[in-house]
C-alpha cells in the first residue's frame, strides 16, 4: 500500500453521498468491476492507495454541511480490506460521522466489520446506519475460487445475523451473477432463502449477470482460464467484446427472485433498495430559540 493526502473526500452524485478512503482492493474477487481501465489506476490494484488525511477531510466537511444525509461507503473499496485491521480509518471516519450526528450506509464483503459493531449500534440509534453485504455464491467452495480473499458466504451471513441482533437494517448485494458459475436457480434460491431467515430489508440485483470492461475482461478470463479451462473461450464466443454479458438463464432466474422477494415483502427493486438506504430520517427537528418563547 501506498499513502496520499486527497484533496476531498465526499463526493455528490445524483444526491447520494459517497466517500471511499481506499483505492483499490485486496480481496481478489476475479470479477470486480473497479480493475477497469476506465477508473485510471496509476498503480497496480493491489497497491492499495490510502487517503491518510480521509478523517480531517470528513470532519471539515461535516462540520461546514448544514443537512444532515446519509453517507454511502464502499461502492469502489471494500472499507474493511486487510489493511483496515492496521489502519482504522474507516472506524475513525464512522466516529466523525456519529459525532456529528450523520447516518451511514457502509458496503462490505468482509467480516471485520464487526470490530465496529458497537459504533454502528450508535450510529444507527441516534440517526439511520445500513449494513449491505454481497452474496454471490452460497457454495463456499466455488466463492473460494471466486472472491478468494475475503470470508465465506456462510460467515457473511452470520454478519448479517449479527447486526440484525442490533435492530441495525441490512442489505444484500446479489451481484454479479456469472454465467455458467453460479447462475442456478438452486444458488438463487439459498442465498435468498438466507436472506430471508436474517431479516433483511431488501436485496439488490441489477440482473443476472455481470458487466466486463477493458481491464476487468481479461483479468476475469485469465481467471477462468486457470480455474475453469475452456470456459474463457464459451464467454468470447458468445458475447465477443460486450459490456452486459448476461446468464443464458437470466429471465428464469429474475422470475425466482422477484417472487421470492415479493412473497417474503423484501425490496427488490434497485430504486427502492436506495430510497431506503439513501432516506435521512427526519425524527427530530432542529431546536430553535423561538421554541422557548
Amino acid at each position: 500500500m501506498h499513502f496520499v493526502d486527497a484533496k476531498g473526500i465526499l463526493t455528490n452524485s445524483g444526491g447520494h453521498v459517497g466517500m471511499n478512503i481506499y483505492r483499490g482492493c485486496s480481496h481478489g474477487c476475479i470479477y470486480c468491476d473497479s480493475r477497469s481501465k476506465c477508473y485510471q489506476f496509476t498503480h497496480a490494484f493491489e497497491d492499495i492507495e490510502v487517503k491518510r488525511n480521509a478523517p480531517e477531510l470528513l470532519e471539515q466537511a461535516l462540520r461546514s454541511r448544514r443537512q444532515k444525509c446519509m453517507i454511502g461507503t464502499g461502492s469502489m473499496s471494500d472499507p474493511y480490506m486487510h489493511c483496515e485491521e492496521q489502519l482504522g480509518l474507516t472506524r475513525k471516519c464512522l466516529e466523525i460521522i456519529r459525532r456529528y450526528g450523520f447516518g451511514v450506509a457502509i458496503q462490505t464483503k468482509s467480516d471485520r466489520i464487526l470490530r465496529d459493531i458497537d459504533l454502528l449500534d450508535e450510529i444507527n440509534r441516534a440517526s439511520k446506519c445500513v449494513v449491505q453485504m454481497t452474496l454471490t455464491t452460497y457454495d463456499d467452495a466455488l466463492c473460494k475460487i471466486v472472491e478468494p480473499n475475503v470470508c465465506s458466504t456462510k460467515r457473511r451471513i452470520e454478519v448479517l445475523e449479527r447486526m440484525r441482533e442490533r435492530n441495525i437494517p441490512t442489505m444484500v448485494w446479489l451481484s454479479p451473477i456469472l454465467p455458467f458459475l453460479n447462475d442456478t436457480e438452486e444458488n438463487i434460491r439459498a442465498i435468498l432463502k438466507e436472506c430471508v431467515r436474517v431479516g433483511v430489508k431488501g436485496v439488490v440485483c441489477f440482473g443476472m449477470g455481470l458487466t466486463l470492461r477493458e481491464g476487468d475482461r481479461e483479468y476475469y478470463y485469465a481467471a477462468l482460464d486457470r480455474h475453469f479451462p475452456g470456459l474463457s473461450r464459451r464467454y468470447a464466443e458468445r458475447y465477443g467484446n460486450a459490456y452486459e454479458v448476461p446468464s443464458p438463464n437470466a429471465g428464469r432466474l429474475m422470475a425466482v427472485f422477484q417472487s421470492i422477494c415479493k412473497e417474503n415483502g423484501l425490496l427488490c427493486t434497485p430504486e427502492d433498495c436506495f430510497s431506503f438506504m439513501n432516506e435521512f430520517p427526519r425524527m427530530y427537528k432542529q431546536t430553535s430559540l423561538f421554541d422557548f418563547a
